[in-house]
């Protein structure tokens, strides 16, 4: 067997390394009353990604805590699925409070974020074939339905919000001024005043932080503004001016951490920019993205080191788990430990 080494003809056991210090692997005990708290602090012990959940929700304590005395500035970076999804509630409670101080997402972000002011996405199945939906004009984003009709709407709302920017802005606006007009635009809007306060793009606007959107041009955004672009050739987004301002908060901050939820250019964009400051004091990501493949998405911790996005030295995490499932968690144990 693997424990025995041979020795002058004689089985004799292997030394090995005492594992009396480590941390024992066991699960939560459900037979005593139920502490939500010490229900999140078992994750740590629990082994495999509910242990990396653990150190997650131990370095965002850690972020906020240092953020509080002043020293560091939180950003965070999600897709736009993320506001397709429940986990828009999630992200306006933190823009609401204050608990980030700035934001990497995509059009999608935007442009749902203002739907659902307008009318909701409903829950459906994975399974339903794309060809009946397309026939009933239902969009599915997994198992979320959003029907057409809702970016008719959004038409409306989008067409008078360029006609409003077009008439303030005597430069071109960047995307994080762009988000900002749009949730100050949000509360006036006849079609999403009743509802501006479901909005994250809203509270961004109210408390100054700022939402920056390298992909802007995606998704119906985009579309839209092919038709803004035919009728007004003058109109234009400062994307560049995102880079100089991204950079210059982060190389003005202390320490500063990240919040990752998924991958793509939002992700990239936050990162990248911290190469000027040489990386993230701290960072977690969660997402279902692997690194075999070379994406970005799925690239993790120790690739973004070697590129200056990361210290060497943070503390940091990578939760592979779907963030709807994750997130929701991580940040019921942040409001618990506030409350």
């Amino acid at each position: 067997m693997s424990i025995y080494r041979k020795k002058k003809g004689k089985d004799q056991l292997k030394t090995y390394m005492s594992m009396d210090k480590f941390p024992t692997i066991e699960g939560y005990d459900f037979d005593k009353k139920f502490d939500f708290n010490e229900f999140i602090e078992g994750y740590k012990n629990t082994g495999f990604q509910a242990s990396n959940f653990g150190m997650a929700v131990e370095i965002t304590k850690t972020m906020l805590e240092e953020r509080k005395k002043g020293k560091l500035k939180l950003w965070l970076s999600f897709t736009g699925n993320m506001i397709s999804s429940g986990n828009r509630e999630i992200i306006k409670y933190l823009v609401k409070n204050k608990m980030v101080d700035g934001i990497v997402t995509t059009a999608a972000s935007l442009e749902e974020d203002a739907i659902k002011c307008i009318k909701p996405f409903h829950l459906g199945k994975f399974e339903i074939p794309g060809k009946f939906l397309s026939q009933e004009s239902i969009g599915r984003i997994g198992n979320i339905l959003a029907p057409m009709d809702r970016y008719l709407y959004f038409e409306r709302f989008f067409n008078s919000f360029i006609e409003m920017l077009s008439k303030k802005f005597d430069v071109v606006p960047s995307t994080y001024e762009f988000a900002n007009e749009m949730g100050k635009y949000i509360a006036e809007h006849n079609l999403t005043r009743k509802s501006h306060n479901d909005s994250f793009l809203f509270w961004a606007a109210e408390n100054n932080i700022p939402v920056f959107c390298p992909g802007v041009t995606d998704g119906a955004i985009g579309d839209l503004l092919t038709f803004v672009k035919k009728r007004n050739p003058k109109f234009s987004i400062d994307i560049a001016r995102d880079n100089l301002t991204l950079t210059s908060m982060l190389m003005n901050a202390d320490k500063t951490g990240c919040i990752i939820l998924g991958g793509g250019i939002s992700k990239h964009f936050l990162l990248n920019s911290a190469i000027f400051r040489e990386g993230f004091e701290y960072s977690v990501y969660i997402t279902t993205a692997a690194e075999y493949d070379g994406s970005d998405s799925g690239g993790n911790q120790e690739e973004a080191i070697s590129w200056d996005k990361i210290k060497a030295n943070a503390l940091r995490v990578k939760v592979v788990a779907d963030a709807t499932l994750i997130f929701p968690l991580l940040v019921a144990a942040i409001a618990n430990g506030n409350r």
